[in-house]
């Protein structure tokens, strides 16, 4: 059998350790990573070996040559352009076999499966391809693989979100592939095993099979998994070849090494050929220490990797960082956690650099310097940007000016060149100081500036919409913690970007790769002066305002001292409803409050409209103007849930036969209510930006989450509260009825809810579980799993999208019942957390 090695990584998110070199030739403690990969193959029995490469050719060929010399025969074959996984095995089908299947490995993952066991599967099976599948902890990065118990694949899933995520069983990239399976690869042009072949033949039924392979594998594709390679396989965990030869305990060496006698040593360490340790060093593991390199006097090194031919000078401390060829350390200089130095870099004395900075190759730091972040564009040492509610951090920690003009940088570096971007903010100060970091960096990359000032989130969407802006991003301060600030960007339609869009701005960010404008192409920055008269004249639009001013309507609204005091008010002025307004003045200092301060103002709100009793509703905004909640006109402050069927019902009665989107952990309550209007209900992910993806169909009237998130798609596909606010008015108004009396036909439902703690590594393993236990059950993977129990009753479990938790939803006829569902499912998913599915 012959072996095909995919060797053409460029390994961008690795740099600057790839710049100087492809992903393939990093080394991993003793050899280079295809070296371990080609004696995995070798000790197989696979002596005949094609490698394909495309960055940085020559330095594979150069360095392995024929493989003689690794006792295997090599074969290259070079692409002029990238051809994708698949496409780059095509391109090597002429030295391929036409009688036998042959194996396809990446080369820049470590691994140590049996792939005598794997080749053995795939003939027992009679496949047509079989993959290798490992179990991991976080599969979110990664294809997820749902197999039928004689290993057919059932499902493959590529890179899904929590709420999708059925499997910790993943995609390793490795293949023993029949020679006829090339026929379904184009040549030619770039393809993919993930995205085209695989879910070609997934659609035609063809013996798809995938192994769950034991054993060791790490795809190698960050700094921290680098890292953990090299020192899985210093502590012993790859049974691959042997380190060289023990020296001491824990400690190996790969030819004649200087170690002075008092010097510590505590192990694992790799020591390479003519390693000099001098007097007073001391080296905790795991470390590795490659060829040629000097370690000085009183040197400190601490899980540090270190290149060969290198000068660590005297009192200088490492810890957790990685160095690259042929730097020069000089005395007492420090780096931290997650360091990386390029080749032929020279630190100065006593210079600092702090956790996670990164430093391109051929650069100088100058004595006594500190160092903040990297040279030349800049880092964070993160492992992704954006979470739940966009791109969040402690402003001034882990959110700082520097960091946010690299966050705009790379926004614009992903957008076209000349390009407007619309950019918002709440009226607090610390979005304000952040705005303006992002600001700065987006000129830097060719866009020009749009400045919103503070308007409501959701008018600067449809501005951003309506003047056909490239982009946009939101600064807030969290209605969670004062101390948080949080990034949303949205994209031309005024949606949030997609995730596929935050994975772009992700790469350009971790790549440290900015496009830089030259002077002419610097972008202008200017303000907006129309923004709230451009959002009037299609609020206006999108409403039956004659139906509005006719009806008189009187209402309490409570502003939350945020910016939809600004608008809101001219809005309900104009459609004629008398307005008795609370907390109407814009207040920096009153945007972020407390759950208990929160409650009180609901509260509040209730006794007013109460104690007026001429009013038709109570309206709270939050902070955005995106959410309401909604206090009818008897005085009663109405959970959100009901509000939200409640205007569900509005709706429907009418637009009968109208769809309405709703999320997946809502109760049926909505199906009910669509069935009395002839009506359809479509369920999302329990995710705004899905739900504003679903809302944006066409042919939904309304969405909701149940938790006072409203979209009425007829002025845009976005949560909007002043517009929630306006269609309520105009739904109660045309239909001549008060909030009380819909609210008191709504059918009863009784819904209960709880989290569970989970660990992260858990999350993967207990979905695959309860798949395999609830799968032949009726339910539904929309997100998470959802099973139908008896009575109609049903229960939601869905890993958190940011949290080490899974969320328990039940419905029921009963409180008490949905409860006890609740509780008898968190319990279970508590003990599958703690356990494997076998137990």
């Amino acid at each position: 059998m012959k072996a095909v090695v995919m060797a053409g990584g460029e390994g961008s998110r690795l740099r600057p350790l790839t710049l100087t070199r492809p992903k393939p030739m990093l080394p991993v403690v003793d050899r280079p990573l295809l070296g371990h990969i080609l004696w995995l193959l070798k000790r197989h029995d696979i002596v005949d070996v094609v490698v394909t490469l495309q960055h940085m050719p020559t330095h594979i060929q150069d360095y392995f040559g024929d493989g003689r010399s690794l006792g295997v025969n090599i074969e290259y074959v070079i692409e002029e352009m990238p051809l994708g996984t698949a496409g780059s095995v095509r391109n090597a089908q002429p030295l391929l076999r036409d009688d036998e299947p042959f194996l396809v490995i990446s080369g820049d993952a470590l691994t140590d499966f049996d792939l005598t066991a794997l080749m053995a599967f795939h003939r027992d099976r009679n496949a047509l391809i079989t993959m290798a599948l490992y179990q991991v902890a976080d599969p979110l990065d990664y294809g997820v693989i749902n197999v039928d118990e004689q290993g057919r694949v059932a499902q493959f899933l590529e890179k899904p979100s929590w709420g999708k995520v059925t499997s910790d069983t993943v995609n390793t990239g490795i293949y023993v592939v029949q020679p006829e399976a090339l026929a379904r690869i184009p040549a030619g042009r770039p393809v993919d095993w993930s995205q085209e072949v695989f879910p070609a033949m997934l659609a035609r039924g063809e013996p798809l099979f995938g192994y769950v392979a034991r054993g060791y594998w790490c795809d190698i594709g960050a700094l921290s998994e680098y890292q953990r390679a090299n020192a899985d396989l210093l502590n012993g965990h790859l049974k691959l070849d042997e380190l060289g030869k023990r020296i001491g305990s824990g400690i190996w060496s790969d030819g004649s090494v200087e170690i002075a006698p008092d010097a510590q040593l505590f192990g694992p360490i790799y020591l390479g050929e003519e390693v000099k340790i001098k007097s007073g060093v001391v080296i905790h593991g795991p470390a590795v220490i490659r060829d040629y390199t000097i370690l000085d006097n009183r040197a400190r090194i601490d899980r540090a990797i270190i290149f060969r031919n290198c000068y660590i000078g005297e009192g200088v401390e490492l810890h957790g960082a990685v160095v690259c060829r042929q730097c020069s350390i000089k005395a007492r200089a420090t780096a931290f956690e997650g360091v990386v130095i390029g080749d032929n870099t020279v630190i100065g004395e006593r210079a600092i650099l702090r956790p996670g900075v990164k430093l391109w190759p051929d650069k100088e730091i100058d004595a006594g310097a500190t160092i903040n972040h990297s040279i030349i564009w800049g880092s964070q040492g993160r492992r992704v940007l954006f979470g739940r509610y966009g791109v969040t951090g402690v402003v001034n920690v882990d959110l700082t000016p520097e960091l946010a003009a690299r966050l705009g940088a790379a926004y614009g570096s992903i957008l076209p060149k000349g390009s407007t971007v619309t950019i918002n903010r709440d009226p607090h100060r610390s979005p304000r100081m952040i705005k303006r970091g992002l600001i700065s960096g987006l000129p830097s990359a060719g866009n020009n500036v749009l400045d919103l000032r503070q308007a409501p989130i959701p008018v600067a969407r449809y501005y951003t919409r309506s003047i056909g802006a490239a982009g946009g991003a939101h600064v807030r301060l969290s209605p969670y913690d004062q101390r948080v600030v949080d990034i949303r960007f949205i994209d031309r339609t005024g949606l949030n970007v997609t995730r596929e869009k935050e994975r772009a701005i992700e790469r350009a960010f971790f790549r440290e790769d900015y496009r830089r404008a030259y002077m002419e192409d610097i972008g202008v920055i200017d303000y907006a002066r129309d923004v709230a008269d451009v959002y009037t004249r299609g609020y206006l639009t999108a409403l039956n305002a004659p139906a509005i001013r006719d009806a008189g309507l009187k209402i309490v609204v409570d502003y939350a001292h945020a910016p939809a005091a600004d608008v809101l008010p001219n809005l309900l002025d104009t459609l004629n409803v008398e307005v008795v307004p609370l907390n109407a003045r814009v207040d920096p200092n009153k945007v972020s409050i407390s759950h208990e301060e929160f409650r009180a103002g609901r509260a509040q709100l209730a006794t007013i409209v109460a104690a007026l009793g001429d009013v038709g509703l109570g309206v709270r905004l939050d902070v955005g103007g995106e959410r309401i909640f909604l206090v009818d006109d008897t005085g009663v402050d109405l959970p959100d849930a009901v509000a939200c069927a409640a205007v569900a019902s509005l709706a429907l009665r009418a637009h009968p036969g109208g769809t309405i989107v709703v999320a997946a952990d809502q109760s049926h309550v909505f199906e009910r209510l669509a069935e009395r209007h002839n009506g359809h209900v479509r369920r999302c992910p329990v995710d705004l930006q899905a739900m504003m993806e679903a809302a944006a169909g066409g042919d939904a009237i309304m969405a909701t989450d149940g938790g006072g998130n409203f979209i009425f798609p007829a002025l845009h596909p976005v949560v909007d509260g002043l517009m929630a606010v306006g269609k309520l008015l105009e739904l109660l108004a045309a239909q001549r009825v008060r909030l009380s009396e819909v609210v008191a036909e709504l059918p009863p439902f009784h819904v209960a809810t709880r989290e569970v703690a989970a660990a992260w590594e858990s999350k993967g393993r207990v979905m695959r579980c309860l798949v395999q236990q609830f799968g032949k059950y009726r339910h539904e993977r929309l997100d998470g799993i959802k099973v139908y129990l008896a009575d109609n009753a049903w229960v939601l479990i869905r890993p958190d999208a940011d949290a080490a938790l899974f969320h328990v939803v039940a419905e029921a006829a009963t409180l008490a019942a949905a409860q006890e569902i609740a509780a008898d499912y968190g319990g279970l998913v508590e003990n599958l957390a703690q356990m494997s599915c076998g137990e």
